[in-house]
């Protein structure tokens, strides 16, 4: 008799960040566990208004979040493998009927809450199997060590905790600590394969970026910890002037004076609405780039949280080395070859100068690194043996 896959649900929010970048994180969840034995369905149901997909506010918002994910899904192959609840508005469920993502509930022996964007309904923690999945660090943190009680009722029904603060729980970082949850450090999946190196690369070392973002500041200790990246470029604004290396930025909300000051000190800038919206575009642009200049938000290099990019790590899977910020990386990660994390822009320069004396070398460093820390199955397999739940091919 054939054994029947166990079943994972994943909990996902690309509707309230129709992007690239958060359809290929979502993806390398999804086929990395289906790789490791599963049966995944992903699963909406953030109640969320999905409001990057209106275009008017008479727009019926649940038929277009329904056909975005039924579109993404259809591009893997996954056509049957999704629901989306419409919480924000009549409770409808799209994608499989309302019995069918009942039953697969029901099958669930894991539930991961990706982001954990999800408030937690009774159908995803019973039986005690909703894992909490956090990718961006600092705010749930510094919640828990205020004793902030919505907070702690998030995370009650979850029975295990993640969050991509690697170095959390390290002498040298300052993110508080808390004796209540246990969060386990781990990082983003990415299936290596399908982003096989190609020989047509260009001069530029690129990102793509949120440029200015309004919200998210946190206050703790008497000081301010920013979300916005575009803080963390400023810093650096002469770099290019710097260097013989061409730097490219594919940003988002960068208004015409961030981009003159960018341009008159040297850096390429283009509009990333062109390609962010196509997964296809999103990863032919990584894979032409020579490799990624990048920094991170301060939040994560003040607490030294050891967060890494999910995007970062897919430059490293195409084989293009990675230059970014220092967020205490090198607690977890092999740096110095095809990855560099830089504190000062003498330490940018100095990693520029080494790839290009080398890049040959650095580039297959970087698919290496990718290979033996980010590969999904090794990533998600050392997560589910946390849980409790060994793979199950």
């Amino acid at each position: 008799m054939i054994r029947q896959r166990p079943v994972l649900v994943l909990l996902g929010s690309m509707t309230k960040m129709p992007v690239a970048g958060v359809v290929w994180q979502t993806i390398h969840y999804l086929l990395g566990f289906e790789r490791l034995g599963y049966d995944v369905y992903y699963v909406e149901a953030h109640a969320r208004t999905p409001s990057m997909l209106m275009r008017t506010p008479t727009d019926d918002s649940s038929v277009l979040a329904a056909a975005f994910i039924a579109g993404v899904m259809r591009r893997f192959d996954r056509s049957d493998r999704w629901a989306y609840q419409a919480l924000h508005d009549d409770g409808s469920c799209y994608g499989l009927s309302e019995g069918g993502r009942r039953a697969v509930f029901d099958r669930a022996e894991i539930v991961v809450n990706l982001h954990g964007g999800t408030k937690p309904r009774p159908e995803h923690h019973a039986n005690g199997r909703l894992v909490y999945l956090g990718t961006d660090p600092v705010q749930l943190e510094l919640e828990l060590a205020r004793g902030d009680a919505e907070a702690i009722e998030f995370l009650e029904p979850h029975c295990s905790f993640f969050t991509f603060a690697e170095n959390y729980g390290q002498e040298d970082c300052s993110l508080p600590m808390n004796d209540r949850f246990e969060l386990q450090p781990t990082r983003q999946p990415v299936i290596t394969d399908l982003w096989t190196p190609n020989g047509d690369v260009r001069a530029a070392f690129t990102t793509i970026a949120n440029w200015r973002q309004h919200c998210r500041e946190l206050e703790w200790d008497g000081d301010t910890y920013h979300w916005s990246k575009h803080l963390e470029f400023l810093k650096l604004v002469d770099l290019p002037g710097r260097t013989d290396q061409p730097l490219e930025l594919a940003l988002t909300n960068c208004g015409p004076e961030d981009r003159e000051l960018l341009r008159r000190n040297g850096w390429t800038v283009r509009d990333s609405l062109g390609f962010s919206s196509d997964p296809e575009a999103y990863r032919e642009y990584i894979l032409r780039s020579r490799g990624e200049f990048t920094v991170a938000k301060d939040q994560n290099v003040r607490f030294r949280t050891g967060w890494f990019s999910d995007r970062a790590a897919t430059y490293l899977a195409a084989g293009r080395p990675v230059v970014t910020q220092d967020t205490g990386i090198g607690s977890a990660l092999p740096v110095g070859e095809g990855l560099f994390a830089w504190r000062t822009a003498e330490e940018a320069l100095d990693a520029f100068e080494t790839i290009n004396a080398g890049y040959a070398k650095h580039s297959a460093a970087a698919r290496e690194i990718a290979a033996e820390h980010f590969e999904a199955e090794r990533v998600l397999g050392s997560l589910l043996d946390r849980v409790g739940a060994p793979c199950a091919s």
